[in-house]
């Protein structure tokens, strides 16, 4: 299901399946509540469950990375060699004491790189058996390399609070989220997703009648401060 079906199912159950153009409750809005509804959801269940299935994860593809000066990230060496990722990666839903990051590594999508924390990375070379392997970290939403061995490109899969800026990344095919793509949200979600919506957010809204008489006013309850020219007299105003 598509984040404008959910989007739309939503709208039509506040409004009786009668919807206009005129609506005063906007597509957009109930977008929004329905992305950080998801974000919410989704960390309550996995602080239950401690699971993170295939259907919530999104794949960023090959993501470009850049050689960086060492010595500004994480008071590292001058000769430390590190790469980072070229833009930004999405924000994550917020998971217990760690980022929703999945999966970094090679693009093959099974070799993994370790994640390590930032405050952690200047001890590595001093790691007897492992510090000259390959390690991950993230400073201010950009993802970096501990000792890259030329490594230009990594896979990055994860659970990101808002899955349309996924749209900003490219996959074989096109952009590796639009809007044709199912939403990734479990199923048995959506009901309470909806019901959170419409009991909440919607419920000051769903009082408001829409504007059937395409005329841009309350139908049932016009202003006594703004009171409504003839309807000649309007249609000549257009």
């Amino acid at each position: 299901m598509t984040l404008d079906e959910i989007a739309y199912n939503i709208l039509n159950l506040v409004r009786g399946g009668k919807s206009h153009h005129d609506e005063t409750i906007s597509l957009s809005q109930i977008k929004f509540n329905i992305k950080y509804y998801r974000a919410m959801f989704l960390r309550r269940d996995f602080a239950r469950n401690g699971l993170v299935t295939r259907h919530i994860e999104q794949d960023l593809g090959c993501v470009k990375l850049i050689k960086v000066d060492a010595s500004k990230c994480c008071k590292l060496p001058i000769d430390c060699h590190v790469m980072r990722t070229e833009v930004k990666i999405p924000r994550t839903v917020r998971f217990n004491f760690e980022d929703a990051i999945t999966y970094v590594g090679a693009i093959d999508g099974i070799t993994r790189i370790p994640m390590s924390q930032s405050h952690m990375v200047k001890y590595l070379m001093w790691d007897k058996y492992t510090g000259k392997n390959t390690k991950a970290y993230m400073i201010d939403d950009y993802l970096y390399l501990y000792e890259p061995h030329e490594i230009g490109l990594v896979n990055i899969r994860g659970v990101f609070e808002n899955p349309e800026e996924v749209s900003k990344f490219d996959c074989d095919d096109g952009a590796c989220y639009d809007d044709t793509q199912d939403f990734p949200i479990p199923g048995d979600m959506i009901q309470a997703i909806t019901q959170g919506i419409v009991q909440g957010e919607l419920g000051l809204l769903a009082s408001t009648p829409s504007d059937v008489e395409l005329d841009r006013h309350q139908d049932n309850a016009p202003s006594p401060n703004i009171p409504r020219p003839p309807q000649g007299q309007q249609q000549q105003q257009e």
